[in-house]
């Protein structure tokens, strides 16, 4: 009776091992849902990287944007960087928010590497990049000519992602 009773709590166990590992198979690993998807950009007032002027979010405006949150510590920014490069020789607008990071290296990173941004938003403290939820770089927003957000992907922007985003990006010409 004594064995019985010891087998009972490796049985649960097993049990909820089983039940663990089928729900890990279930969740969609490639979309965390934002809050802001259909809600105004957040408001800023930052000044541009490459000159120093002053922004706001007002000159988000006009036409639709690709806003990346990005930084010179991350690795998977530098993996993408290649791909900003060609979508902005495509002509797509890109917006960078220079994520928790120090200019001269930002502005040294952009001379090595070129240059996809319009302008880089500089956000030393992450101020921003805490309004729009940014759990690290990189981040991509897709922000309709009305600075409504209209979609986020978290990673790295790559030929396969844009497959995806693109008809998004292009409905919102």
């Amino acid at each position: 009776m004594n064995r019985l009773l010891l087998t009972i709590p490796l049985v649960i166990f097993l049990f909820m091992g089983v039940l663990f590992w089928i729900g890990l198979g279930k969740e969609d690993k490639t979309s965390l849902p934002s809050p802001l998807i259909g809600k105004a950009f957040p408001e800023f007032n930052l000044d541009v990287v490459e000159d120093g002027r002053h922004l706001t979010t007002a000159d988000l405006k006009g036409e639709p944007v690709l806003v990346n949150v990005w930084a010179t510590w991350c690795p998977t920014c530098k993996a993408e960087h290649a791909f900003l490069n060609q979508l902005a020789a495509q002509g797509i607008r890109i917006i960078g928010i220079n994520y928790k990071d120090d200019t001269p290296k930002a502005l040294q990173w952009l001379d090595d590497y070129g240059n996809p941004y319009l302008y880089n938003l500089s956000d030393p403290d992450g101020m921003l990049g805490l309004e729009l939820g940014v759990y690290g770089a990189p981040e991509t927003f897709l922000v309709d000519s009305d600075g409504i957000i209209r979609g986020k992907h978290i990673g790295d922007l790559n030929p396969v992602v844009w497959e995806r985003l693109k008809p998004q990006f292009e409905a919102m010409q």
